[in-house]
């Protein structure tokens, strides 16, 4: 199963993306030990439309044109609160289940679109405190890498 992590706009040198590699850069090999295709982290642009509605609008339908088939998960500040284990045997479970792949999205800085949480099959969120999408990013991909190391029994989650 393929995980994809798809995002609104350019992470830039700086922090958030040393930490988005560092994580990608240990999920990988795990992820193929588990039975876990590629982590593949598509970027896609900021809208340039003038309203809010408008950009969120734009980068929805872009974000929902570029998932590939399998789940979507949405993170937003609406969504509802998992554990990692739990969100670790989600992940397992749409992998034993034969889904494709799992498309995790994160919108831009206006946030996502309705469209996107109502197609995503869980949307899930990091708590009610709004964050920097570009830090929401590095998070997903902790989350990920998390998850991959609860399932492979290794000690990196701590409870």
């Amino acid at each position: 199963m393929r995980i994809t992590v798809l995002s609104v706009g350019r992470l830039k040198a700086g922090p958030e993306r040393s930490l988005v590699e560092r994580y990608h850069e240990r999920a990988v090999p795990l992820a193929r030990t588990l039975g876990f295709g590629a982590i593949d982290l598509p970027e896609l642009p900021e809208s340039n439309a003038r309203h809010a509605d408008q950009r969120k609008a734009e980068e929805g339908a872009a974000l929902l044109a570029r998932c590939a088939s399998g789940v979507i998960v949405a993170f937003d500040e609406r969504g509802a609160n998992l554990s990692s284990a739990d969100f670790a045997r989600r992940l397992s479970g749409w992998r034993d289940a034969g889904e494709a792949g799992v498309n995790l999205i994160v919108g831009g800085p206006d946030g996502l679109d309705a469209a996107v949480r109502e197609r995503a099959s869980l949307v899930l969120s990091f708590g009610a405190l709004t964050m920097p999408h570009q830090i929401v990013r590095a998070l997903v991909l902790e989350q990920v890498y998390r998850c991959l190391t609860i399932l492979a029994g290794h000690p990196y989650h701590r409870v």
